[in-house]
């Protein structure tokens, strides 16, 4: 089948693996079944044979492989999948039908709601489609609302057979008793009413658009006298939540207020005259109105009802009426998009790890997501990975803190990394680290802080009075802490208050940090000593610690450090003839100290070969864990160093990591000290062109 695992994935079970791999070729129509008769045997199933082994599927484009296991003769196959998956991930998403979008619905109601998936992934959606991103985001948080053209989920019918229904069910699911609504919502509301009544008049397409700005829609409602929030927000009614045609008692001002947008989207629900979608133009508001038509009573879809607020943005500030209600949302609670109550105690199953990598986040998807995590309780994992979240932040910040506040929160471990950022990252970092205080795994990456970098930041966006602030940060539940750095100067004491709270604190990684001074560093260093005693993993990469050479002595005699990487830390571009000697000294010094990772330091021959008297007869070290790769190491230089082993008579210590060194300059004499080492230690290396590397190397100078 030409599939290759990558590198970083530990397959178990070759078997299980190739029949995953089987099931989503045959699934996607990539392998042909009628060339091998035994597949085209009417009494055996490729999907069904396989379905049992799948763990993981994956959906690209445009959701291939949604409809057909939704089909009725793949019944069997769905439910299998429903036992046996348990991570669902999506990549490359293009824009879909409505037909795909109800597939894809009642599959992630199955395989969520009734099945095992624990995990959904969403990779590389350069554009992301708003009705279809929004729609896996509530699917995963355990909401379902099936579409009216759809059949009624069996499962669910089993489920509830013999209970009687809760309070709030019917609120919950139908929406016949929803409870009281905020702004966007009752926005939402009068635009899907405006958006039917305007249907049924048909109106003309020679009506000219209208384009109102948030500012100028204020001001007009105030000097007419009337209140902008009740004209813009009329109150929910019970046409609405059922879903029914507005009656010509509408109140008049939403109606006036709408009077554009219905004009301008009426001929685009039109059927009569469809047009062709773009592949990457961003028009999620137009497709639906314009697909609901076509799709009979699909308007009446939860998602549909709540959610098509106009989304384009078209020059600068400019907006669409509809789009008022998402502008006006800024710095306002998180709880801003008409979700049902997420409060109720009846709800469906809901996924425990959520990862966005490369997917853009609009206002309207960033709120979305904000107000479903803020009671998000089963998430145990949360990844957020380059979404262009900008200003955003600060809602996700009220939304975790809202989270925490959860009775059974499970929210663990959080991943954010993204190009910009509206606070500096240590700041960002104390911001987390308060709102979420039973957090275990915290790993942050921004790589440019400025907010005049970013040109979707306004310059007078800042961060609320209740995001920063200067009070000691609460003691805190983390064991492992990674962040990557933009460039620049960072301030210590900033970084010394987070460690100074975490005192469970385990594993430490530090990505790109630079500090004012080496004393700086070490008030780090100092900190992490007295605050952190349980630290057992130490990392620092692409920093440059030349003049730290005293503060890395210091770490290296520390007793309770288990693990320590300096990976492309420039350690002997200074004094390396003083340095080394005591450099060991230390190491043979400290019996707790399992693991040395060195790569990218220039170590050189002469490097390792004082490096191995660390291994000597008068050491008390119990080093088993060493990684010299990328450090300039020839073949002599590893062959001698393999020999005073060798002669030391120790014992095999563990792991040697020697890649990306220059032992191809003589393969002969790297055997033999390959030979040689393997009677001590595992060696893991490479077949490494270093003539090649360098010649690119020197290309990028």
């Amino acid at each position: 089948m030409k599939t290759r695992p990558s590198s970083l994935e530990s397959v178990t079970c070759w078997r299980a693996k190739f029949m995953e791999a089987f099931f989503s070729h045959v699934l996607r129509g990539t392998i042909d079944v009628s060339s091998d008769k035994r597949l085209c045997d009417q009494r055996f199933s490729p999907l069904l044979h396989s379905s049992r082994h799948v763990r993981q599927l994956t959906i690209c484009n445009m959701l291939q492989g949604a409809t057909e296991l939704v089909a009725e003769p793949n019944r069997r196959v769905l439910e299998t999948l429903a036992s046996s998956l348990h991570t669902l991930k999506f990549r490359h998403l293009l824009f879909s039908d409505v037909a795909a979008q109800q597939s894809l619905r009642q599959l992630l109601h199955q395989l969520i709601h009734h099945g095992a998936v624990s995990q959904v992934s969403l990779y590389s959606w350069p554009v992301p489609e708003s009705a279809l991103f929004i729609l896996i985001l509530t699917m995963s948080a355990g909401f379902w609302q099936p579409g009216s053209g759809s059949l009624p989920c069996r499962l669910c019918g089993e489920a509830s057979r013999g209970r009687a229904p809760s309070r709030d069910e019917g609120s919950l699911l139908l929406g016949s008793r929803r409870p009281r609504r905020d702004a966007a919502e009752r926005c939402a509301a009068a635009l899907m009413a405006t958006r039917r009544k305007s249907e049924v008049k048909q109106m003309p397409r020679a009506v000219p658009t209208t384009r109102v700005t948030r500012r100028s829609t204020q001001e007009s409602l105030a000097v007419s006298g009337t209140d902008s929030k009740r004209e813009l927000y009329p109150p929910a009614t019970s046409y609405e939540a059922s879903g029914t045609k507005q009656p010509s008692s509408a109140p008049a001002a939403t109606t006036s207020a709408s009077s554009s947008t219905s004009s301008k989207r009426a001929p685009a629900s039109s059927a009569s005259q469809p047009k062709p979608l773009k592949r990457f133009k961003r028009a999620a508001g137009k497709k639906g109105a314009r697909t609901r038509q076509g799709s009979g009573a699909e308007s009446e879809d939860l998602y549909d009802f709540v959610f098509i607020v106009a989304g384009e943005k078209e020059d600068g500030e400019e907006m669409e009426i509809g789009e008022v209600a998402c502008g006006a949302l800024d710095g306002s609670d998180p709880s801003c998009l008409g979700l049902p109550a997420l409060e109720a105690s009846q709800r469906f199953r809901s996924i425990s790890t959520l990862e966005l990598f490369t997917v853009p986040l609009s206002t309207e998807a960033a709120v979305t997501l904000c107000h479903l995590l803020s009671s998000w309780v089963s998430l145990e994992s949360l990844t957020l990975s380059y979404n262009g979240l900008g200003s955003n932040i600060f809602r996700l910040l009220d939304s975790l803190r809202a989270l925490s506040g959860q009775a059974g929160c499970r929210l663990r471990a959080l991943h954010l990394s993204d190009l910009f950022s509206p606070l500096p990252i240590l700041e960002l970092t104390r911001a987390i680290v308060r709102a979420l205080p039973l957090l275990r795994v915290l790993s942050i990456r921004v790589d440019h802080p400025s907010q005049r970098d970013n040109p979707a930041v306004p310059e007078n966006a800042g961060p609320p009075s209740h995001i920063i602030g200067d009070e000691e940060i609460p003691e805190n539940c983390l064991e492992q802490l990674e962040m990557g750095f933009p460039r620049g100067a960072q301030p210590a004491p900033l970084l010394c208050s987070v460690l100074k709270a975490s005192g469970s604190l385990q594993q430490l990684s530090l990505d790109s940090a630079t500090f004012a001074s080496p004393q700086d560093f070490g008030l780090v260093l100092q900190t992490l000593k007295e605050y952190n005693q349980s630290l057992k993993r130490l990392s620092f990469h692409d920093m440059n610690l030349a003049d730290c050479q005293s503060e890395v002595l210091f770490l290296l005699q520390n007793l309770t450090l288990q693990e320590i990487t300096f990976s492309f830390c420039r350690l002997f571009e200074k004094r390396p003839a003083q340095f080394l000697p005591e450099m060991v000294a230390a190491m043979k010094g400290n019996s707790t100290l399992k693991g040395l990772r060195l790569p990218g330091n220039r170590l050189g021959n002469a490097g390792l070969l004082a490096l191995a008297d660390v291994f000597s007869e008068d050491s008390s070290s119990s080093l088993c864990q060493l990684d010299i790769s990328s450090n300039c190491i020839k073949p002599d230089g590893l062959l001698e160093f393999a020999k005073r082993l060798e002669r030391w008579g120790r014992g095999a210590f563990g792991h040697l990591r020697l890649f990306q060194n220059w032992l191809d300059q003589d393969a002969v004499t790297a055997r033999e000290a390959i030979r040689r080492l393997r009677a001590t230690c595992h060696v893991v290396s490479d077949s490494w062109d270093s003539s090649q590397a360098f010649a690119d190397y020197v290309s990028t100078m």
